[in-house]
Protein backbone atom coordinates (compact mmCIF):
# COMPACT_ATOMS: atom_id res chain seq x y z
CA UNK A 1 0.00 0.00 0.00
CA UNK A 2 1.45 3.38 -1.00
CA UNK A 3 1.66 6.33 1.38
CA UNK A 4 -1.12 8.05 -0.60
CA UNK A 5 -3.36 4.97 -0.27
CA UNK A 6 -2.66 4.82 3.47
CA UNK A 7 -3.60 8.48 3.90
CA UNK A 8 -6.76 7.97 1.86
CA UNK A 9 -7.72 5.06 4.13
CA UNK A 10 -6.97 7.16 7.24
CA UNK A 11 -9.27 9.90 5.92
CA UNK A 12 -12.08 7.44 5.12
CA UNK A 13 -11.78 5.78 8.55
CA UNK A 14 -11.77 9.13 10.37
CA UNK A 15 -14.71 10.45 8.36
CA UNK A 16 -16.70 7.25 8.90
CA UNK A 17 -16.29 7.63 12.67
CA UNK A 18 -17.18 11.33 12.67
CA UNK A 19 -20.13 11.01 10.28
CA UNK A 20 -21.57 8.12 12.32
CA UNK A 21 -21.37 10.13 15.56
CA UNK A 22 -22.21 13.67 14.37
CA UNK A 23 -23.63 13.41 10.88
CA UNK A 24 -22.37 14.76 7.58
CA UNK A 25 -23.45 18.40 7.97
CA UNK A 26 -22.07 18.74 11.49
CA UNK A 27 -18.63 17.40 10.51
CA UNK A 28 -16.11 19.74 8.92
CA UNK A 29 -13.22 18.83 6.66
CA UNK A 30 -10.95 20.38 9.33
CA UNK A 31 -12.27 17.90 11.91
CA UNK A 32 -11.75 15.02 9.49
CA UNK A 33 -8.18 16.12 8.76
CA UNK A 34 -7.38 16.43 12.48
CA UNK A 35 -8.96 13.07 13.30
CA UNK A 36 -7.10 11.39 10.41
CA UNK A 37 -3.79 13.02 11.35
CA UNK A 38 -3.36 14.61 7.92
CA UNK A 39 -3.49 18.13 6.56
CA UNK A 40 -6.69 19.66 5.26
CA UNK A 41 -4.98 19.96 1.89
CA UNK A 42 -4.37 16.19 1.87
CA UNK A 43 -8.08 15.61 2.52
CA UNK A 44 -9.00 17.85 -0.42
CA UNK A 45 -6.37 16.22 -2.64
CA UNK A 46 -8.24 12.94 -2.18
CA UNK A 47 -11.81 14.24 -1.94
CA UNK A 48 -13.00 17.50 -3.49
CA UNK A 49 -16.16 17.60 -1.34
CA UNK A 50 -17.68 15.97 1.71
CA UNK A 51 -20.18 14.33 -0.63
CA UNK A 52 -17.32 12.69 -2.53
CA UNK A 53 -15.84 11.53 0.76
CA UNK A 54 -19.19 10.19 1.96
CA UNK A 55 -19.65 8.30 -1.33
CA UNK A 56 -16.18 6.76 -0.87
CA UNK A 57 -17.08 5.70 2.67
CA UNK A 58 -20.27 4.02 1.48
CA UNK A 59 -18.43 2.28 -1.38
CA UNK A 60 -15.81 0.99 1.09
CA UNK A 61 -18.54 -0.21 3.44
CA UNK A 62 -20.45 -1.91 0.61
CA UNK A 63 -17.24 -3.66 -0.42
CA UNK A 64 -17.02 -5.20 3.07
CA UNK A 65 -20.51 -6.69 2.84
CA UNK A 66 -20.56 -10.41 2.01
CA UNK A 67 -22.91 -10.72 -0.95
CA UNK A 68 -22.41 -14.48 -1.37
CA UNK A 69 -21.67 -16.33 -4.61
CA UNK A 70 -23.68 -15.90 -7.80
CA UNK A 71 -26.25 -18.66 -8.22
CA UNK A 72 -26.74 -20.00 -11.75
CA UNK A 73 -29.97 -21.73 -12.76
CA UNK A 74 -29.69 -25.54 -12.71
CA UNK A 75 -32.37 -27.25 -14.82
CA UNK A 76 -31.82 -30.53 -12.93
CA UNK A 77 -33.06 -29.06 -9.64
CA UNK A 78 -36.51 -27.72 -8.66
CA UNK A 79 -36.71 -23.98 -9.31
CA UNK A 80 -38.42 -23.29 -5.97
CA UNK A 81 -35.52 -24.91 -4.12
CA UNK A 82 -33.06 -22.69 -5.98
CA UNK A 83 -35.16 -19.58 -5.32
CA UNK A 84 -35.13 -20.42 -1.60
CA UNK A 85 -31.32 -20.55 -1.73
CA UNK A 86 -31.23 -17.17 -3.49
CA UNK A 87 -33.66 -15.71 -0.95
CA UNK A 88 -31.66 -17.11 1.97
CA UNK A 89 -28.47 -15.56 0.59
CA UNK A 90 -30.25 -12.22 0.10
CA UNK A 91 -31.74 -12.26 3.60
CA UNK A 92 -28.36 -13.15 5.12
CA UNK A 93 -26.87 -10.09 3.42
CA UNK A 94 -29.79 -7.74 4.21
CA UNK A 95 -29.84 -8.72 7.87
CA UNK A 96 -26.08 -8.76 8.39
CA UNK A 97 -24.68 -6.20 10.84
CA UNK A 98 -22.29 -4.91 8.13
CA UNK A 99 -25.10 -4.23 5.65
CA UNK A 100 -27.37 -2.70 8.28
CA UNK A 101 -24.52 -0.39 9.33
CA UNK A 102 -24.10 0.79 5.74
CA UNK A 103 -27.83 1.37 5.43
CA UNK A 104 -28.12 3.27 8.71
CA UNK A 105 -25.16 5.52 7.93
CA UNK A 106 -26.48 6.21 4.42
CA UNK A 107 -30.24 6.32 4.73
CA UNK A 108 -30.97 9.83 6.01
CA UNK A 109 -28.17 11.41 4.01
CA UNK A 110 -29.38 9.80 0.79
CA UNK A 111 -32.86 11.21 1.36
CA UNK A 112 -31.39 14.69 1.67
CA UNK A 113 -28.91 14.44 -1.19
CA UNK A 114 -30.23 12.95 -4.42
CA UNK A 115 -26.91 13.61 -6.18
CA UNK A 116 -25.22 11.36 -3.63
CA UNK A 117 -27.83 8.67 -4.22
CA UNK A 118 -26.97 8.74 -7.93
CA UNK A 119 -23.23 8.73 -7.21
CA UNK A 120 -23.40 5.52 -5.20
CA UNK A 121 -26.28 3.84 -7.01
CA UNK A 122 -25.59 0.11 -6.81
CA UNK A 123 -28.20 -1.72 -8.85
CA UNK A 124 -26.20 -4.92 -8.68
CA UNK A 125 -26.13 -5.54 -4.94
CA UNK A 126 -26.89 -8.99 -3.58
CA UNK A 127 -28.88 -11.35 -5.76
CA UNK A 128 -29.70 -8.56 -8.22
CA UNK A 129 -26.18 -9.20 -9.56
CA UNK A 130 -27.43 -12.42 -11.15
CA UNK A 131 -31.18 -12.83 -10.62
CA UNK A 132 -32.28 -11.64 -14.07
CA UNK A 133 -30.04 -14.13 -15.95
CA UNK A 134 -31.20 -16.84 -13.51
CA UNK A 135 -34.86 -16.08 -14.25
CA UNK A 136 -34.22 -15.87 -18.02
CA UNK A 137 -32.61 -19.32 -17.92
CA UNK A 138 -35.54 -20.70 -15.90
CA UNK A 139 -37.99 -19.23 -18.43
CA UNK A 140 -35.99 -20.70 -21.33
CA UNK A 141 -36.30 -24.14 -19.70
CA UNK A 142 -40.03 -23.54 -19.06
CA UNK A 143 -39.60 -23.76 -15.29
CA UNK A 144 -41.14 -20.27 -14.99
CA UNK A 145 -43.37 -18.10 -17.19
CA UNK A 146 -42.26 -14.47 -16.87
CA UNK A 147 -42.90 -11.72 -19.43
CA UNK A 148 -41.13 -8.89 -17.54
CA UNK A 149 -37.93 -10.33 -16.06
CA UNK A 150 -36.70 -7.04 -14.58
CA UNK A 151 -39.99 -6.47 -12.75
CA UNK A 152 -40.12 -10.05 -11.47
CA UNK A 153 -36.56 -9.80 -10.10
CA UNK A 154 -37.44 -6.58 -8.27
CA UNK A 155 -40.68 -8.08 -6.93
CA UNK A 156 -38.72 -10.99 -5.47
CA UNK A 157 -36.08 -8.82 -3.80
CA UNK A 158 -38.39 -6.02 -2.65
CA UNK A 159 -40.71 -8.53 -0.98
CA UNK A 160 -37.76 -9.71 1.12
CA UNK A 161 -36.70 -6.14 1.81
CA UNK A 162 -40.15 -5.05 2.93
CA UNK A 163 -40.67 -8.03 5.23
CA UNK A 164 -37.17 -8.38 6.67
CA UNK A 165 -34.72 -5.57 5.88
CA UNK A 166 -36.82 -2.45 6.56
CA UNK A 167 -38.15 -3.64 9.94
CA UNK A 168 -34.54 -4.36 10.99
CA UNK A 169 -33.29 -1.04 9.59
CA UNK A 170 -35.92 0.95 11.48
CA UNK A 171 -35.43 -1.06 14.68
CA UNK A 172 -39.03 -2.30 14.54
CA UNK A 173 -37.89 -5.89 15.07
CA UNK A 174 -34.83 -7.91 15.90
CA UNK A 175 -36.68 -11.23 15.57
CA UNK A 176 -34.76 -13.29 13.05
CA UNK A 177 -36.56 -16.54 13.92
CA UNK A 178 -39.25 -15.86 11.27
CA UNK A 179 -36.83 -15.40 8.40
CA UNK A 180 -37.17 -18.99 7.14
CA UNK A 181 -40.95 -18.69 7.20
CA UNK A 182 -40.88 -15.35 5.35
CA UNK A 183 -38.46 -16.73 2.76
CA UNK A 184 -40.71 -19.75 2.19
CA UNK A 185 -43.82 -17.59 1.80
CA UNK A 186 -42.03 -15.22 -0.59
CA UNK A 187 -40.94 -18.11 -2.81
CA UNK A 188 -44.42 -19.68 -2.74
CA UNK A 189 -46.01 -16.40 -3.79
CA UNK A 190 -43.43 -15.91 -6.57
CA UNK A 191 -43.96 -19.44 -7.89
CA UNK A 192 -47.75 -19.05 -7.73
CA UNK A 193 -47.49 -15.91 -9.87
CA UNK A 194 -44.95 -17.19 -12.38
CA UNK A 195 -45.54 -20.93 -12.64
CA UNK A 196 -45.67 -22.15 -16.27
Amino acid sequence: MTLSEKKRLQIITAAETLFASGGLEATSMDQIAAHAGVSKRTVYNHFATKTDLFAAILEAMFDKVDQGPRIIYDATRPVDQQLREIARQEVDMLSSPAFLQVARVAFLQLLKDTALAQAINKPSMGCLRYLEPFLKAAVAKKALNIADIELAAKQFVYQLKSLIFYPLLYGMTTDMSRHDYLIDETVKMFIARYKP
